[in-house]
């Protein structure tokens, strides 16, 4: 029995479109991420990028548990000395790029490298629940079913 290893150009990508309405950021993130990678699948292959493509609409609707939503904050760093920055949940949420707060969940639970990034182009987040992506024939993918914890009432 040798090890199956998957050829890049073997791969075939779904499109798969998961409405974030009232589930819980986390729960969601963690499943996306397994999505993109593609542990989903019989043919994963570490090495190779064999994930589905993800869209995420309703994104600015997604919900947090416990005070995360008015205690976890955001940090990054503008370069210079002293520019340690941060911003609360609800901050993001509130201001002009609400998906961000998904992406960046997304993203932190993908590897870092080549393969991470590469991955990550393969995610759309929308905050509203409009996508431009209709013509691709995105399988609906309900989160919510997939445990009781996951939404939130």
């Amino acid at each position: 029995m040798k090890t199956f290893s998957q050829k890049p150009a073997e791969v075939t990508k779904d499109w798969i479109l998961i409405d974030a309405e009232n589930i819980v950021v986390g729960r969601l993130a963690s499943i996306v991420a397994n999505r993109l990678r593609g542990k989903h699948k019989p043919t994963y292959t570490p090495h190779v990028d064999d994930g589905d493509n993800v869209i995420i609409i309703n994104a600015d609707k997604a919900v947090f548990t416990g005070r995360k939503y008015e205690n976890k904050k955001y940090y990054w760093h503008t370069g210079y000395p002293g520019g340690i920055k941060e911003r609360t949940a609800k901050q993001m949420f509130e201001g002009r790029f609400p998906e961000r707060v998904v992406e960046k969940a997304v993203q932190r639970m993908i590897p870092r490298g080549p393969l991470g990034r590469r991955q990550m182009k393969n995610l759309r987040v929308y905050a509203g629940a409009e996508h431009p992506h209709e013509a691709q024939q995105p399988k609906s993918l309900d989160v919510a079913a997939l445990s009781s914890k996951n939404k939130r009432v």
